[in-house]
């Protein structure tokens, strides 16, 4: 059930592997967070603000063919960075997936243990939510389908 979920986590693995002290991981993420395309207009509003983060991180999604697609923007550029992780593993998952799959890589990478309190807790918090909005779209669809 997870296979893509553990395949988006093993890429990025792979793409983290040339990096090896925190300084070069923070660079890679900051790269990653200038590569995130930008979010439409219509979709920075207060309802995509992403709580517990230490910058203003917009997270928006929906549900396409059963898949939940994830667009996120921050205005600094590490958590930007650390957003466009989590949406590489879990946009274009079922929200079963997204709900079920931990994001090990973190782990593997030693990406939590480097970053600061506040930074992991924003980290943290855009996983929940798109946890949060993964159940949200799965009730939504599992109630108009029934």
């Amino acid at each position: 059930m997870f296979e893509s979920c553990e395949r988006k986590q093993q890429a990025l693995r792979d793409l983290f592997s040339a990096c090896l002290d925190a300084d070069a991981r923070y660079q890679k993420i900051i790269e990653l967070g200038k590569e995130q395309p930008k979010l439409d207009p219509s979709y920075k509003i207060p309802e995509n603000i992403v709580n517990g983060c230490q910058s203003v991180v917009y997270l928006h999604s929906e549900l396409k063919d059963g898949s939940v697609i994830f667009e996120a923007e921050s205005d600094a550029l590490i958590s930007a960075g650390l957003a466009a992780l989590l949406v590489r593993v879990y946009s274009g998952e079922s929200p079963e997936v997204i709900l079920k799959c931990p994001p090990k890589f973190l782990e593997d990478l030693g990406i939590t243990a480097s970053l600061t309190p506040n930074r992991a807790n924003g980290l943290y918090s855009v996983h929940l939510r798109m946890k949060q909005d993964a159940l949200k779209l799965l009730l939504k669809n599992n109630h108009k389908n029934a």
